[in-house]
């Protein structure tokens, strides 16, 4: 079983930039997962931000994010990365990585382990 540690949260202003970070451990070999990253706003369902594939040769952003996160993976490292640019007061969330024993993946229910999220908050 893999165990998922997120970091890199904090309070920013609007605008500002944020790189999360998730390290994992444990499991299989970590290239053998994809990986991805959800939100969850206070009283929302958890929603899909970004995915990439084992390689890392595939990634999905959500429609509304694309242009300003950008998901991306060190499997020497066994690591997977946020970027997140020009960010909004909606942005604020808990940020939450997980890994899928599928190549990629875009939904919540086809993630099977889970970090314990890192709050991203933005004021305006």
């Amino acid at each position: 079983q893999v165990q998922l540690v997120e970091s890199g949260g904090g309070l920013v202003q609007a605008g500002d930039s944020l790189r999360l970070s998730c390290a994992a451990s444990g499991g299989r070999t970590f290239s053998s997962y994809g990986m991805g990253w959800f939100r969850q706003a206070p009283g929302k369902e958890r929603e899909f931000v970004a995915a990439i594939s084992r390689s890392g040769s595939t990634t999905y952003s959500a429609d509304s994010l694309k242009g300003r996160f950008t998901v991306s993976r060190d499997n020497a490292r066994d690591m997977v990365f946020l970027q997140m640019n020009s960010l909004k007061p909606e942005d604020t969330a808990v940020y939450y990585c997980a890994a899928t024993v599928k190549s990629v993946a875009t939904m919540v229910a086809l993630y099977d382990y889970w970090g314990q999220g890192t709050q991203v908050t933005v004021s305006s």
